[in-house]
């Protein structure tokens, strides 16, 4: 089974060289027991060494089962020492730090056995020896005897071929060496046992064979030749090569750590001082940040990319005005003074900075799949010049309260005596629609569920469905109050009149309860419905109380659902910033259809030329109002003066109007010159409410053969929501604003370049004057603060590089002995780097855990000192990243040591005390 055959083995120290061995001859059988004797120097426990395949031979070979060594390499010694060798020490040679279980199932781990198996194989290893009762005590809690029968067990658990005894007993007592002989000769029994030994007594009376050894040689030997048949080996059929499993390395890292807490603590301490440093510069530049990006995220929800049907180029304007501003160098004769025509032209250039934008076209490449626009936005919003009239009919009287009418009852469009055209209404409309309480609700659930906390109720969720939306506060504006009918508009008569004098008004605050709130009753009024058709000509009803009656009566309830408040530090709403009504945006399609498909609208679309209203002719220039009246009933006429301004609405009574003769209003035209304003079909069209006219009328008139957008001319009436008065892109965030306003100039490119010049669009990004350069400089601040801490990284990472390396120096005698049970240098090395890694996780997860009561601590002093709650924050996915660096940075850390720990000799680390 064994052979030796001319070993030598020579040692060399500097200059000199010594033999230990010189030239062993032995053939060994597969079951003796073999006691080799002789002086200390002799060779016997290099013998052994050999044998065990823990030392290397100068000369000579080893032959095992027949096959010769010479061409081994490490590997196949590991695996020799692991399957084949179990090895019994003087010292005992256990792993202090490892229970007597742990360390006998140590070598069936490395040999690859499942943990059911091998834990039953080290119990029944355990009871052989007669220790069933120690299993879960640590070798400083046994006798000597108890330590070096775990020994044994520790050498049989693997079952293996040859058991190797260097001096088993000589560190025991007479009684305790007998013991320990006895088990050895049970042993040798079924299998080869050689064992080295100064007592000649006991291997006399145990052995079955003696060798002596004197000077490196052989001098005597017993050897009969007789050997018993052998025993089947477990797993005799599949050998496989050993390795330590990275459980196994940190199972036997980690409890040597633990037999160590206070060094442990104290390392992974100091080790976390980094992290800790970076954690907090991280928590920070991250709240800060996401408080950059809650701020942008709301103002951008305020503030989207708006692009109207007409819009005003402000920029051009004004670069108009510093042109004319520029020196005339025109000649100018001494003692006279010339005029400048700079507010002229600057006011021209205003009032004809008004460009058109197709709305239609845009917001069909926006929904186009292929524009890839969509991943920027959080939403967008499509607005209509349609009027939403809703009226407030739980009063004593109906009353309108969107569009609003508190402005009016003030006395400030009297005041301002606001009549305008052109750039002047575009003002005006917008200045009107801005006091507005009812607002849509972005189309966009998740961005709803950030910026409103719902107090009563819920969102609406059906078109006729609304919601009372308050500010942060709980609080409505004065505005909304009289605009809702909560305060009694009456109050408000002479108001603006009176500021304007600067007399002081007073105001008194007051309270609503929610159940007064969700009980408020509104009625939809579709903007067509105020028409009806008289002797073939349409009348507006809004005087006649009792048509307007029967209306509401019938029109559709638009039900409060739920009390809803801006959530703090919420810029956007859907409603002013005083609180008001929201409600859905298929409210909207649902009211664009109603008036698109009504019987006015439908007439006027049909025939384009005539006035629906008068029956005569579009014209849009002035008419003398005699000649108008000669085909009008006088009713009419009066009713044709007021909608053009020319007389206030309601001045003449319904009542006195039929009393008025035509002779009678001919009569008092007569006494002076008056024009009724032209009339045009976009002008009619607007106020039946259809949305942007303009649009759907150049949209008609566009010659289908030059419209790349359809091959058929279809009826825009069919399809209203297609043609928006203005469209609003809510970005992400400020770099995605950037992505969608690239997109938009590509888009214009493209139109460019097709030809479609009146396609393009004109916007100004008001948005892109906010500077969207602090989280640049929140972020730079950050690396550079980072780039400073991290160097405490690197003195904690060379720190732990010395504590491994200390840690290797302590465990060296370990390092023999896993060595001898069959480890390799691989598996060495992943023992000292399964340390570093556990010190590496625990100093990141202790720098995490101060860093997360430290961000706690910063941000109660935060908030008192800014005033913001919860700035500082660490996120997850960064502390997840903290720990895999600290474990990175001490793995390399302890590259240098393991490495050094992986070379070490394992003769010469079993000697180590």
């Amino acid at each position: 089974m064994l052979t030796l055959r001319g070993i030598t083995k020579d040692y060399v120290s500097g200059s000199m060289r010594v033999s230990a061995l010189r030239g062993v001859d032995l053939e060994f059988g597969e079951n003796e027991f073999a006691a080799i004797l002789g002086p200390s120097g002799c060779g016997k426990t290099t013998l052994l060494n050999i044998i065990g395949g823990l030392d290397r031979y100068t000369e000579g070979d080893l032959l095992i089962g027949g096959k010769s060594t010479k061409e081994f390499r490490e590997k196949e010694w590991n695996t020799y020492r692991n399957h084949s060798v179990g090895f019994v020490f003087q010292s005992y040679n256990l792993i202090p730090h490892q229970t007597a279980l742990a360390n006998v199932e140590l070598a069936l781990t490395l040999a690859g056995v499942s943990r059911e198996e091998r834990r039953k194989r080290a119990v029944e290893a355990l009871e052989r020896v007669g220790l069933h009762d120690q299993l879960k005590k640590k070798p400083n809690e046994m006798s000597g005897g108890q330590m070096q029968r775990v020994a044994i067990a520790r050498a049989l658990v693997n079952d293996p071929e040859i058991l190797l005894a260097d001096e088993p007993t000589g560190a025991l007592d007479s009684e305790t060496s007998i013991q320990v002989m006895e088990i050895l000769q049970e042993i040798a029994r079924d299998r080869l046992v050689i064992m080295v030994t100064h007592n000649p007594e006991l291997a006399e009376t145990y052995a079955t064979r003696i060798i002596k050894l004197l000077d490196g040689r052989v001098i005597s030997d017993t050897a009969s030749g007789q050997t018993r048949p052998r025993r089947a080996r477990h797993g005799e059929e599949s050998i496989k090569k050993p390795s330590m499993s990275l459980r196994t390395a940190l199972s036997l890292s980690l409890n040597n750590l633990l037999t160590k807490k206070g060094r442990t603590i104290l390392t992974a301490f100091a080790g976390s001082i980094g992290i800790i440093g970076i954690a907090l510069i991280l928590s920070l530049s991250n709240g800060v940040n996401n408080y950059i990006d809650k701020v942008q995220r709301d103002v951008l929800s305020s503030y989207p990319i708006t692009i109207e049907a007409e819009s005003m180029d402000i920029e051009e304007s004004l670069n108009a005005l510093l042109k004319n501003t520029e020196g005339n160098e025109q000649q100018r004769e001494e003692g006279m003074a010339y005029s400048n025509s700079t507010m002229t032209k600057a006011l021209s250039s205003w009032m004809s900075g008004v460009t058109k934008n197709d709305l239609h076209a845009f917001k069909k490449w926006l929904e186009d799949p292929a524009t890839d626009i969509k991943k920027y936005m959080s939403g967008i919003q499509y607005d209509y010049a349609t009027p939403l009239v809703v009226y407030r009919t739980d009063l004593e009287t109906p009353m309108q309260v969107n569009p609003s009418t508190a402005l009016e009852a003030a006395g400030m469009f009297s005041t301002m005596g606001m009549t305008a055209s052109g750039v002047q209404e575009t003002m005006l409309e917008s200045v009107e629609s801005s006091i507005n309480v009812f607002g849509m609700l972005l189309d966009n659930e998740e961005l709803l569920e950030s910026q409103y906390d719902v107090l009563v109720g819920r969102m609406p969720q059906d078109k006729f469905e609304v919601v009372v939306i308050m500010d942060s506060n709980n609080e409505l504006s004065d505005m909304t109050l009289y605009t809702l009918g909560l305060k009694d508009q009456s109050e408000l008569e002479g108001v603006f009149p009176r500021l304007m004098r600067g007399e002081p008004i007073d105001s008194q605050d007051t309270s609503y309860s929610f159940d007064t709130l969700m009980g408020m009753e509104f009625r939809l009024m579709i903007n067509t419905d105020y028409y009806m058709k008289k002797n073939n000509l349409w009348t507006d009803q809004r005087n006649d109380e009792a048509y307007m009656a029967a209306k509401l009566a019938e029109a559709p309830v638009l039900k409060v659902v739920g009390i809803a408040r801006v959530s703090e530090d919420t810029v956007a709403a859907a409603t002013a910033s005083g609180g008001g009504i929201g409600y859905r945006r298929d409210l909207m399609d649902y009211v664009l259809r109603e008036v698109q498909n009504s019987e006015i609208v439908r007439e006027q679309m049909a025939n384009p030329t005539v006035n629906v209203f008068t029956g005569y002719e579009f014209s849009e220039k002035p008419q003398d109002a005699l000649d108008r009246l000669k085909d009008m009933e006088v009713s009419e006429f009066i009713t044709l003066m007021e909608e053009e301004g020319m007389i206030p609405k309601g001045m003449i009574p319904d009542g006195l109007k039929p009393l008025i003769t035509k002779e009678l209003m001919m009569e008092f035209i007569d006494q002076g010159t008056l024009m009724i304003q032209g009339t045009s079909l976009e002008a009619n069209l607007k106020a039946l409410g259809v949305s942007n006219p303009m649009a759907i009328i150049e949209y008609l008139n566009r010659d289908p053969a030059e419209d790349s957008d359809r091959e058929e001319r279809d009826n825009p009436l069919e399809y209203p929501t297609e043609f928006p008065s203005s469209i609003k892109i809510y970005a992400l965030d400020f770099e995605a604003k950037n992505a969608i306003t690239d997109k938009i100039s590509e888009y214009n490119r493209r139109m460019n370049e097709t030809g479609q010049e009146e396609k393009v669009i004109h916007y100004t990004d008001y948005v892109g004057l906010l500077m969207d350069s602090v989280t640049t400089i929140v972020n730079s601040i950050t690396y550079v603060l980072i780039a400073f801490v991290a160097i405490s990284l690197v003195v904690s990472s060379i720190m732990i590089g010395i504590i491994t390396y200390i840690s290797v120096l302590e465990r060296t005698k370990e390092i023999g002995i896993l060595r001898a049970i069959g480890a390799s240098r691989r598996d060495i090395s992943r023992v000292f780097n399964a340390e570093t890694l556990i010190i590496g996780f625990t100093a990141g997860i202790i720098g995490i855990g101060v860093t997360l009561l430290l961000v706690v601590i910063m941000n109660l002093i935060l908030h008192n000192m800014l005033g913001i709650r919860n700035l500082a924050s660490l996120p997850a996915l960064a502390a997840l990243i903290l720990v895999g660096i600290s474990m990175l940075l001490t793995l390399i850390a302890g590259l240098i040591p393991s490495r050094i720990a992986a070379r070490k000799d394992p003769v010469v680390a079993l000697r180590t005390e």
